[in-house]
């Protein structure tokens, strides 16, 4: 009975976000109507939901996401971006598309402070693209790199992704930022790789020049390091003290606000500029801890139900080997990403998802690697594609179409399931570092 009325719920769920309920709405909404049928009476039901929302927001937990995005929106906001860039630059420019690269290598260390795709994919189109244009770069070629590479900030440390699958999952999330590291410098080092094999086989995309990208005064240059070795400092401070057991993931949120507002006031930030970033913060989490607690409903209602087992059976009813099943999320993952962000991906799926992996006998923290590159890989799916409309909004050039992103990134798109299935086959990739560090 449970688990029919689950299967008609989920039903429903997916009919409510085709015809565009808020998914936070969606998921309130089917786990309401369905405890209230499995226990009978509204009351119970209404009591059941309220604990659940009550002990959702009481973890302190929850603290990490607007602390980690206040500390991204910070450095965003300070100019340090840029900063990291221009040093990034000089530091590579004996490689062939050594702005590309550097807008990887960027991407990468700006990825450990920001937590979010997006923040990435706003700044680098502002601060990359022009410099790509400006030497002659093709234009597919340079917004390509830029949306490509955004999508490290959901992987790298601190990613918010990884704190969201944390939460449902009870999994440490000291152990997930940590297993994300190994995974993500592969990733930057596979799209370093396309980008030089690239520039080398076809040089008209991304031209060879040796000039820095300014001529930098002593004045420029000490603004240079406040901004790009502060961010060094603050990576090394947070996931330093991760490491070595200094912190636990709240303590090292709340240190790394605090070094983001310190490079902020170094660069120049003040009373205005500070509180826009506080807003934004604010604007960004609540969403994000209003999905989490209708999450939490939705996973009472799956728990009630016995909607794992059911489902589970279900698949080993029809004899699908293991390799199937993880295909067929990989499957649904691409196509969810079409269609809704990634947030709302993990809320649905990965309170079914993750069970059933670790039924099938994947490693929970390799699993949990797997599934954020594959729904990054979502980031850059039409016709959603968030991190592409990202970097369409923000791009100074407005003669770049849509369609020319796209473009663009699909080999980034190609190289992030490259990477996925590497994580799923080799899962020490994303294991062996907590099991040494913690």
């Amino acid at each position: 009975m449970g688990g029919d009325i689950v299967l008609w719920m989920l039903g429903l769920l997916i009919v409510l976000i085709m015809l565009g309920t808020h998914i936070g709405l969606a998921l309130a909404l089917c786990s309401g109507i369905g405890v209230w049928l499995m226990m009978g009476r509204f009351e119970i039901a209404l009591s059941v939901l309220g604990n659940t929302a009550y002990e959702a927001v009481r973890k302190d937990i929850f603290a990490v996401i607007p602390l980690f995005v206040l500390m991204g929106d910070v450095i965003s906001r300070s100019g340090a971006a840029g900063d990291l860039y221009r040093i990034c630059d000089r530091g590579l420019r004996r490689l062939p598309g050594r702005l590309a690269i550097a807008t990887i290598a960027g991407n990468t260390i700006f990825a450990a402070v920001t937590g979010v795709s997006i923040a990435a994919a706003a700044a680098f189109s502002r601060i990359a693209y022009p410099e790509m244009k400006r030497a002659g770069y093709k234009q597919t070629f340079s917004v390509g790199v830029v949306a490509g590479s955004a999508c490290l900030g959901m992987l790298i440390p601190p990613s918010i992704l990884l704190i969201v699958w944390a939460v449902l999952t009870e999994l440490s999330v000291g152990a997930l930022f940590i297993a994300g590291i190994v995974p993500g410098i592969l990733l930057a080092l596979l799209f370093a790789g396309y980008v030089i094999i690239a520039a080398w086989w076809r040089p008209e995309i991304a031209p060879a020049f040796d000039a820095p990208l300014v001529q930098a005064g002593a004045a420029e240059r000490r603004a240079e390091m406040i901004g790009g070795f502060g961010i060094l400092g603050l990576i090394f401070l947070v996931i330093g003290g991760l490491w070595f057991g200094m912190f636990t993931p709240t303590e090292a949120a709340g240190f790394g606000a605090l070094g983001a507002l310190l490079i902020g006031f170094l660069k120049g930030m003040r009373g205005r500029g500070m509180l826009n970033a506080i807003f934004q913060a604010g604007r960004t989490t609540a969403p994000i801890l209003f999905l989490l607690i209708t999450a939490q409903m939705y996973s009472r209602l799956l728990a009630m139900g016995g909607a794992v087992n059911y489902i589970q059976g279900m698949f080993m009813g029809i004899g699908l080997e293991p390799w199937m099943v993880i295909a067929l999320m990989m499957a649904i993952w691409i196509v969810l990403g079409m269609l809704i962000d990634s947030v709302s991906i993990i809320l649905l799926t990965v309170p079914i998802f993750a069970p059933m992996a670790m039924a099938l006998g994947f490693d929970p923290i390799a699993f949990a690697i797997f599934g954020i590159l594959v729904i990054e890989a979502g980031l850059l799916t039409p016709p959603f594609g968030i991190l592409v409309y990202t970097v369409k909004g923000a791009l100074p050039d407005k003669t770049v179409t849509l369609g020319a992103i796209f473009k663009g990134a699909t080999p980034y798109f190609v190289l992030i399931l490259v990477a996925s299935l590497m994580v799923l086959t080799m899962p020490w990739l994303a294991t062996w570092l907590p099991k040494v560090m913690l």
